[in-house]
């Protein structure tokens, strides 16, 4: 995937719905499949969704159940040998959440990312020291040796910013309320808001914020969001479809349709265009940083 180490998370989200198709031409409910194939309805699901690795005897199941024919049934079942890779976040095991895990993999094949955060420092662009604060404040019960794993695997994870092969080119929008919110003290924003103006420096990065003098606009209606896009392979069978990833309190959305991309598209157009341009960004966030630093 251009360079990038995916796991076993595209090749999932492949499988799933390549088989969520058959099943749908054949039309099976997931009711019908599940008793057809003496299976739960939500092991149908979570296998449609990407969400786990399949062995290809169980792939050849459910092809012969929606009447798949042989080379199909054939070319998924060499697909399902691909869900079994593991990608470098595995090593961290309970480290990461498990609906995390579908979002880093996903993060990892990208070529494009285009996010608007309205809070806080995307956690691609946060300092270990900021990271940090918020880690504890969201787990109050782990202990320090727990809290430095998962500092240690948000800050790899922006390997992916400077990887040799292939960087993604990554649109952040920032509400201004986060360059006035000093996370962690006034010591550890101004740190954290130096680091955003190096990251501005890099040539797939661009930060732009937007200013209360914008007003009203689109993203104090869709809230904080995340357009993943992926490398276009000249066959759609094996190209990705763009992914829209929304973090709620309890638990977070994968959109991938093609309403909802395209609303979501709209959404962060609107919001881009209200953005201060990048110098302008640049100037505002240097000028927060050295406020928090007298």
């Amino acid at each position: 995937m251009s360079g990038a180490t995916t796991g076993s998370t595209v090749p999932r989200r492949q499988l799933g719905r390549h088989l969520r198709d058959l099943r749908n031409a054949a039309r099976f409910t997931v009711r019908a499949a599940a008793k057809h194939l003496e299976w739960s309805e939500p092991k149908i699901w979570r296998i449609e969704t990407g969400q786990v690795s399949l062995r290809s005897l169980d792939v050849e199941a459910m092809c012969r159940v929606y009447g798949a024919d042989e080379k199909l049934t054939q070319a998924l079942m060499g697909l399902a040998k691909e869900t079994k890779g593991r990608g470098w976040w595995h090593a961290y095991g309970d480290a990461i959440p498990d609906d995390f895990d579908l979002y880093i993999g996903l993060e990892e094949a990208t070529d494009r990312i285009s996010w608007y955060e309205a809070e806080l420092v995307p956690g691609l662009f946060q300092t270990p020291d900021y990271a940090r604060v918020l880690i504890k404040r969201s787990n109050p019960d782990l202990v320090d040796a727990e809290i430095e794993r998962r500092v240690h695997v948000r800050v790899t994870r922006q390997a992916l910013l400077t990887r040799v092969t292939a960087p993604p080119r990554v649109e952040v929008a920032l509400n201004e309320a986060i360059l006035r919110r000093p996370v962690g003290g006034r010591k550890v924003m101004a740190e954290q808001l130096d680091h955003l103006v190096h990251l501005n420096t890099l040539d797939t990065v661009s930060i732009r914020v937007v200013p209360y003098a914008a007003g009203f606009h689109d993203g104090i209606m869709s809230g904080p969001f995340v357009i993943l896009r992926f490398p276009d392979h000249g066959d759609t069978r094996y190209t990705e479809p763009p992914t829209v990833y929304v973090e709620g309190f309890t638990g977070a959305l994968y959109l991938d349709k093609p309403n909802e991309i395209e609303r979501y598209e709209n959404a962060f157009d609107s919001i881009w265009s209200s953005a201060l341009d990048e110098a302008a960004s640049t100037s505002l966030l240097k000028h927060a940083a050295k406020d928090l630093s007298e």
